[in-house]
């Protein structure tokens, strides 16, 4: 058997993010008004503060509108959900990320309910979470929606497909298999309580892997000719796919850097557009 294609999520994210940069500008043209984003970061941990300046040089190059509110460290979850209740009402604001970990003693989950829904361009409210399951209107969670838009790219469908998620997470794993699910795709959850990890992924035609575990799914466990999906990102540009041998198995594997990480910014610019565009009526 031949090595995997590899899915190519830079190039897939930079037509996503000029055609988003399009929108945006004709939106601006009509209306007067620049689609902002409000990144909300608390203290100053490395990876975050790298994630969110690099979230605004894209947003500039989109011509899209970048407020980043800095809190301290030691910021409650009161404070914190009140910083986003403020923005959730500021008209001028039409999309909001909460950049994550907020630190340990801040309650996460209500600090992501605090932003309005036709703002969560993030994905991470209830609310989101419920219309990716049900498949109403609403925003998807930004990297399980960039991970469909990749399968879309590669004529991947789902329908009838064994798909198996290792992880679990409400922002990833839970989502992720919710829209797989959506796709007439049988749907299999796997975590670390999991008995016999490698036989079930063996079994999947679909592998998404997103439990930030460096190389644990190895090219023995993957069934020849599946499609790979890596979303773990772990030091030194490893992701939870084992690469050098997965690629042997695999029909299709995403790399890490360039796989799932550019569609996950590509994601959120898209849907902080179209976050302006319905909150103006359009």
């Amino acid at each position: 058997m031949s090595q995997a294609r590899l899915m190519d999520g830079t190039a897939l994210a930079r037509r996503i993010v000029e055609d988003t940069a399009k929108l945006a500008a004709d939106l601006t043209d009509r209306t007067g008004v620049t689609p902002t984003l409000a990144t909300v970061l608390v203290g100053e941990d490395p990876a975050s503060v790298t994630y969110v300046r690099m979230k605004q040089n894209r947003c500039r190059k989109a011509g899209i509108g970048s407020r980043q509110v800095a809190l301290p460290a030691a910021t409650t979850t009161e404070e914190l959900v009140d910083a986003l209740t403020a923005l959730s009402a500021d008209p001028a604001v039409h999309g909001i990320l909460l950049q994550h970990p907020a630190g340990e003693h801040v309650d996460e989950r209500a600090a992501f309910e605090a932003i309005a829904p036709e703002k969560d361009v993030d994905g991470v409210t209830f609310a989101s979470f419920a219309t990716m399951s049900f498949g109403l209107p609403g925003f998807v969670s930004c990297t399980p929606g960039g991970i469909m838009r990749l399968l879309d790219a590669y004529d991947v469908d789902p329908a009838g497909k064994r798909a198996v998620v290792v992880g679990r997470s409400a922002i990833l794993g839970k989502p992720v298999g919710m829209l797989l699910l959506a796709r007439d795709a049988t749907v299999t959850y796997c975590h670390s309580r999991t008995r016999d990890l490698s036989a079930v992924v063996r079994e999947a035609d679909i592998v998404v892997a997103a439990v930030g575990r460096p190389r644990l799914i190895k090219g023995q466990d993957i069934k020849p000719g599946a499609v790979v999906i890596d979303a773990g990102y772990n030091p030194g540009n490893v992701g939870d796919v084992d690469f050098d041998t997965a690629i042997e198995r695999a029909s299709l594997l995403t790399p890490v850097p360039g796989g799932v990480g550019p569609m996950t910014i590509a994601t959120l610019l898209e849907q902080t557009v179209a976050a302006a565009a319905r909150q103006l009526g359009l």
